[in-house]
């Protein structure tokens, strides 16, 4: 249901941005949006200070006229992504473990206890310890250093070699066949099996499958502000499916912020997009606070700090590698 209710939305956003008419007056400060020379200009920024972006053109049927034709949209490609969200987002169940501590007691955040009955099963598992067996120990090695224990009882250590029978004559053993029968020089060894082989890289077993994403930046004419398009792919190169890509997406804002739609400037299937409704409400948020901390926002940093935000929509996608950036001039 939630995607017929996106597509419905995707194409009346796109009959209103076809309505809309250009930006031509600079509103950056006032409310966070781009004309199209400033979006081209923030770009040019971005592709100088981190060069993994670059502008691309796109269809040469698609084509806006609002933005020069070699700088249409901008991309980076191979971007790694490690692990899924929801490795990120586990919320284990928590115990209170001291509830007399001033500060509010600790808590056990991973605390497993499927048969609920407490730490007493724990207890239980834990043998009871005794004297009584150490005492018996200690009561048989003193008997063992009385000499009137040893075996012969006269405390001379029992040396009986003078009670063993004459020497076994050689050549008897010798004619007897028992010498041909066991060589106890010699060692039996079994035949030792091949261990199994450990999978290697291109078994693809024991290695990290690594999905790799590229990330586009588009210029959004009916909201004004840029936009950021992201296409999967797994280990071998080949397209993710759409339910595979969600789950590179944070949880809040699967189908909702993060939805698919049909690419400005590229043919194909749908891409998965983050709806740009609330960036120029954020940068709006970002220039004041900026401003009221004694700073000032460039509008050419505005591709710098887009990527810092949207970056809790696709936590695992590490893409951002671009200069810091403080919010208070302190």
């Amino acid at each position: 249901m939630q995607n017929v209710i996106n597509s419905v939305k995707g194409t009346a956003l796109g009959v209103a941005e076809y309505l809309t008419p250009v930006l031509k007056e600079s509103k950056f400060r006032e409310t966070g949006v781009l004309t199209p020379e400033e979006f081209v200009a923030a770009g040019d920024h971005l592709t100088h200070h981190c060069p993994t972006w670059s502008w691309a053109v796109g269809d040469e049927t698609r084509i806006k006229p609002y933005l020069p034709k070699d700088k249409q949209f901008l991309i980076t490609r191979n971007v790694p992504c490690y692990r899924r969200c929801k490795q990120m987002e586990y919320v284990g169940e928590e115990t209170l473990v001291e509830e007399s501590d001033q500060d509010g007691g600790w808590v056990e955040t991973h605390h497993f206890n499927p048969d609920g009955a407490g730490g007493s099963g724990l207890e239980d598992k834990v043998c009871e310890m005794t004297l009584e067996g150490a005492k018996v120990d200690d009561d048989v090695a003193a008997d063992m250093d009385d000499p009137r224990n040893l075996e012969d009882g006269d405390g001379n250590g029992g040396d009986d070699d003078d009670d063993e029978g004459a020497a076994i004559d050689m050549d008897e053993f010798e004619e007897s066949g028992m010498l041909d029968q066991v060589d106890p020089s010699l060692a039996t060894v079994a035949p030792v099996e091949p261990a199994p082989k450990k999978p290697s890289e291109t078994d693809g077993d024991s290695v990290v499958h690594t999905r790799t994403y590229d990330l586009h930046i588009t210029y959004d004419k009916y909201y004004q502000t840029p936009r950021l398009w992201v296409v999967g792919y797994d280990e071998n190169r080949k397209p993710l499916t759409v339910e595979q890509m969600y789950e590179d997406v944070s949880q809040d804002h699967a189908k909702k912020t993060v939805t698919m739609e049909t690419h400005p400037h590229l043919p194909g299937p749908n891409m998965a997009s983050v709806h740009p409704c609330k960036h120029a409400d954020i940068m709006k948020k970002i220039i004041q606070t900026v401003e009221e901390g004694g700073g000032e926002l460039g509008v050419h940093m505005y591709l710098i700090i887009f990527l810092k935000f949207v970056q809790t929509v696709i936590p695992t996608i590490e893409y951002d590698f671009t200069q810091n950036f403080n919010i208070t001039n302190k």
